[in-house]
Parts: structure tokens; sequence; C-alpha cells
């Protein structure tokens, strides 16, 4: 999208306006499937980008200035993250294990992958020894075309370790998969898609959102997105104690910091749950007590003082 807006201009002749323009623009017509605007973090995202790519001309001398310097961004707007408590993913799971997308919606949860992600995964991409599986595409459906695309950032290009659970199950997906495709007179192959229909042909986005809001119903759990899955993943993660820079290149994220601003709602808890480590290590709990004869003895000092 930033190349129609604002490809077209020289770099000596961009102009503030010009991305002002372009972030208004975004926000109100952006989505490449034409239904509406995107986030304003998408918008910062873009910001960001062509504040580097400029940064770069400037050191290149192509341009005497950084004109995205001079610009605002949008603000962005931290909205409060729907996601599975940690009851309700066993709950969500067994109410998805009869249906046909049963391992997905568990990969889902156990890796924080995109839909995309997903929808793009190839056996070739998934090492079932090692338990680790490899982003390096995503699939998407645009104007009822699916297509494959690269990741966004290098940073979304990247190696996820499974847990024993789900290296197994995409062990049993795999074998289950085979025998289908024998029956249809195919063989499995190693650029195949992990993901998809009987005949395997690739899974329709849309229709696995679908299907997820119809399991939550199922299971009588309160609606969220297919993307929340990845937000329950994350946020799970950080209440379990896990660095956030491990979490940070679970997700792909391009930096730690885009991490802690989108969790941010996890933070309190665990600057207490640091505070009590913290403690345990040094061995330094202190019993009431002891706060009664330190409190004591503050009290005998002041009144020596007066």
């Amino acid at each position: 999208m930033i190349t129609p807006a604002l490809g077209r201009i020289h770099l000596t002749q961009l102009q503030p306006r010009d991305f002002q323009n372009y972030y208004g623009q975004a926000l109100t017509s952006g989505r490449a499937d034409g239904k509406g605007g995107l986030s304003s973090r998408s918008v910062c995202y873009h910001h960001r980008i062509l504040s580097e790519a400029l940064s770069h001309a400037v050191r290149m001398g192509l341009v005497g200035r950084n004109v995205a310097e001079v610009v605002d961004p949008p603000r962005v707007e931290h909205k409060n993250l729907s996601i599975l408590s940690p009851e309700n993913v066993p709950r969500f799971l067994e109410a998805a294990q009869d249906t046909p997308h049963y391992v997905l919606f568990y990969t889902a949860l156990y890796t924080g992958m995109r839909l995309g992600e997903l929808l793009g995964l190839r056996w070739c991409d998934v090492d079932l020894d090692l338990a680790s599986l490899s982003v390096v595409q995503s699939l998407y459906k645009c104007r009822g075309v699916c297509k494959i695309i690269q990741p966004k950032s290098s940073h979304s290009r990247r190696q996820i370790a499974m847990s024993p659970s789900l290296a197994l199950l995409l062990r049993k997906h795999k074998t289950n998969q085979q025998a289908q495709r024998i029956l249809l007179g195919k063989v499995l192959g190693d650029s195949d898609l992990v993901f998809t229909y009987v005949d395997g042909k690739a899974l329709d986005p849309k229709v696995i959102s679908h299907n997820c809001a119809k399991i939550l119903k199922r299971a009588g759990l309160p609606h969220i997105r297919f993307h929340d899955l990845r937000h329950t993943h994350a946020t799970l993660l950080l209440k379990a104690g896990v660095h956030p820079k491990i979490v940070s290149e679970r997700l792909g994220h391009a930096n730690i910091g885009i991490t802690l601003d989108t969790y941010s709602h996890v933070l309190p808890g665990l600057q207490e749950k640091a505070a009590e480590r913290f403690d345990e290590m040094l061995e330094t709990r202190l019993t009431a007590e002891d706060v009664s004869k330190m409190l004591a003895n503050e009290t005998d000092l002041g009144t020596m003082g007066r």
C-alpha cells in the first residue's frame, strides 16, 4: 500500500503533508480486501518503515533531511485483549476435538502463530524429530484468491520450538493425512501444506474463523477472534514467568518493545512475582514478628529524638 500512495513522488519532493495524507487514507480505507482501514498500530509500523528508509537515504546523500521525523504518526489505541483463560483452553480444545480442524486450533494455541502462517505451513517446515517448526511463508486470501506470500518482516521468519504434545499430535496428523492421500491416489510430499482440505487444497481463512466462532459457542465460551488464540498463547506464557524476549521471538515481533506494549496488561502481575522471587532468592523474607520489632525500634528512636 505504501508504494501506490507515495511511490510516484520523488524523494526530494516528499513533504510532511504527503505522509499525513497517506496515514489518514490508510486509517480509513487501507485494508487490502477493501473492507475498511488499518489499525493505528499498523499505520505506526508503516511510519517506522518509512522513517528508517529515509534515514538511510540521508546517510547515502540522496536527500538532505528525513521529513518523516517531523510527522506525528497516529496514536496507538490500547485495547483490552480478549483471550481464553487457562481453565477455558481445555474446554475450547475439547469442543474442537471432533472437528476437521482440531490440530490447527491446537497448533495455534501452542505456538502463537498467525492464521496465515499456519495455513502456509508445509511439511518441509516441520521437524518432528527435533520438535520445531519454521515460519517461512504465509497464506492469505485476497479478492477470492489464495496467495502464498513471504513473511512481512525478517523477524516474522522464525523457528518455534514445539511442546512434546504438539509434536506427537502433528506426527499423528501427518500419518492420517498420508492415509487420506493414498485413498485419493496421491502421495503426500514435503512441499504439501500441513493444514488442508482432504484433497490437499488450501484452507479458506474465513472458514477457519467461522469454525472458531462455532466452537466457542458450542463450548459456552465468550466470543473471541481466531487471532486472539495468538494473544492467549503469549499471555499465558508471560503469566507463567517466561521471559518476554522468548515470547517476542516465538511471536515474531520486530522487537521486545512491541511485546511489552501489546501485553502490558500482564506486567503488573509480573512485577509482583519478580519482587517475590527476589525475596525468595536472597532469603530475606521478613516475618510478622520481625516487622513488629523493626517498628518498635523506630518508635523508640523517635522517642529518643524528642
